[in-house]
């Protein structure tokens, strides 16, 4: 059985596609105009990629948080800015700045050893453990029988065993590697990425072959994200909402300097809704990213906007299901009922009960405790409910959009790196107004140790939300009215 198209659905919101507007007439005028772009956007990118450099320089999120937090609100300023201007180029020149823009911010992130996050010494960590032939399930880095595996990078000793991102065990080692004491959480097609890196890394590399991976993920996702927007959405627009994947500080940040591992999810996740059915392709390159990090699932009914047919529903999910379990049988099969490693405790300890970050911020502040888990459970369920039934199936996007940033939104964590996934959603759907999600986590994260006491997670949270709400309503039919009632109000015409 094959997949039929999915026909178009027209859009009656001001962001559809629908027709691409014909190209501005050559005319002087439009090539001053296209000009002046061009220069304003090469350089907000030259000036947002020293910005990315230079707060990379200044310190981690330990020793130099406010440092930090202002240089994201720089190079923030800049990429919007670039953002806007972008849109005046045309199409072709737009697609080389876009591409140019992507090397050079993930360039960028290279600059210096990771700054937020000690996330990738794991990653690191267990590349060398499946390349000595070992399930990255079967001991946590603290074990003796990983012992011959140590290095004085990993594991450092003496004077090197002072500064950010250390850990000391019980027994007195000192790890960069956090958690040393349980294994690893992450999925199989995550431990396939730290092996393939750990291969073709050189001796003694160290942290820049994850960061180099990272930055060809990050670049492969502005291209995926061209392509799908080409074929799938306005030509026109296509470089534009690429954009803002590709030149997003937090991408630079999270994806390349942290090579954070989200990454590869969130390339599978875009191939997986750019292709034009709903059946068996888009269900295993979703299954593969599930596999990556548990977070796309929640594009799981953004997968299936839309869909009547049950034959291609049960197609999603059973090409899903089966791409998890075969990137799981060869770990199951070397580490039996221990391939979750320590994933169930994670998801148990993230609770965000100690300290000023909790679950369930926003709901929270109208609910008791003990209701904010069940009403979270049941709005999310709600949402892809919607999604499924109401959702655009030429545009999965646009529901895996809502459906991830309500979770998050409910959920807020102070992770931001998250929202990646969210980031390139926006960039396929073009509502801009998620991205203050990942504006959110980020000075959630880096803000904390700021303003003790400070009610921070709800206000940073509360505030994205507002964004949301107002960014919806924009684009809403009663806001076009609202703007159509007062161009055509006569002047004579008293209120009462």
């Amino acid at each position: 059985m094959t997949d039929t198209p999915t026909p178009h659905r027209q859009d009656s919101g001001p962001s559809a596609p629908s027709v691409p507007p014909p190209p501005h007439p050559a005319t002087p005028a439009n090539r001053r105009r296209s000009r002046i772009a061009i220069i304003a956007t090469t350089v907000l990118l030259t000036a947002l990629t020293a910005a990315v450099v230079d707060t990379l320089n200044a310190g981690d999120n330990l020793s130099a948080p406010g440092r930090l937090l202002s240089g994201y609100a720089v190079a923030w300023a800049l990429f919007a800015a670039a953002a806007w201007t972008v849109r005046q180029v045309p199409a072709r020149a737009a697609t080389v700045l876009v591409l140019l823009g992507a090397a050079a911010v993930a360039l960028a992130g290279l600059a210096t050893q990771p700054r937020t996050s000690n996330d990738m010494y794991r990653y690191a960590w267990d590349g060398r453990v499946q390349a000595a032939g070992i399930s990255p399930y079967a001991y946590p880095p603290a074990a003796p029988e990983l012992a011959p595996l140590r290095d004085n990078w990993l594991f450092p000793s003496g004077p090197s065993c002072k500064g950010w991102a250390l850990t000391h065990t019980h027994s007195g080692l000192c790890v960069r590697i956090n958690r040393p004491s349980v294994p690893t959480i992450y999925p199989p097609v995550a431990e396939g990425w730290y092996l393939a890196v750990h291969a073709v890394s050189p001796p003694d590399s160290r942290h820049k072959p994850l960061q180099v991976g990272g930055a060809v993920l990050a670049f492969g996702t502005t291209v995926a994200l061209l392509v799908v927007l080409r074929r799938r959405g306005d030509p026109q627009r296509a470089p534009a909402r690429a954009a803002l994947w590709a030149w997003c500080p937090a991408v630079a940040l999270e994806a390349v300097n942290n090579a954070h591992i989200d990454t590869l999810g969130v390339l599978f996740t875009v191939l997986a809704l750019g292709t034009t059915t709903a059946g068996a392709r888009r269900g295993a390159l979703l299954g593969a990213a599930i596999a990556v990090k548990i977070l796309p699932i929640l594009a799981l009914p953004g997968a299936l906007s839309g869909q009547r047919s049950p034959a291609r529903v049960l197609r999603v999910l059973a090409s899903t299901v089966a791409a998890i379990t075969l990137a799981y049988l060869p770990y199951v099969l070397a580490s039996g009922t221990g391939v979750l490693g320590y994933l169930p405790g994670y998801l148990h300890e993230e609770g965000y009960d100690p300290g000023h970050v909790r679950r369930f911020a926003l709901l929270r502040l109208l609910l008791p405790n003990a209701a904010a888990g069940a009403t979270a459970a049941v709005l999310l369920a709600l949402t892809a409910l919607y999604v499924w039934r109401r959702g655009d199936p030429a545009r999965p996007w646009r529901g895996a959009l809502l459906m991830t940033g309500t979770a998050l939104l409910l959920f807020s964590p102070s992770y931001p790196w998250y929202s990646l996934l969210v980031i390139a959603f926006v960039a396929l759907d073009g509502r801009w107004e998620w991205l203050t999600v990942t504006l959110a986590g980020t000075v959630l994260y880096l803000a904390g140790r700021l303003l003790p006491g400070f009610p921070l997670q709800a206000w940073a949270y509360g505030v994205a939300a507002l964004a949301v709400t107002t960014g919806a309503w924009l684009r809403s039919g009663a806001a076009q009215r609202l703007v159509r009632g007062f161009g055509t109000a006569q002047p004579s015409v008293r209120l009462r």
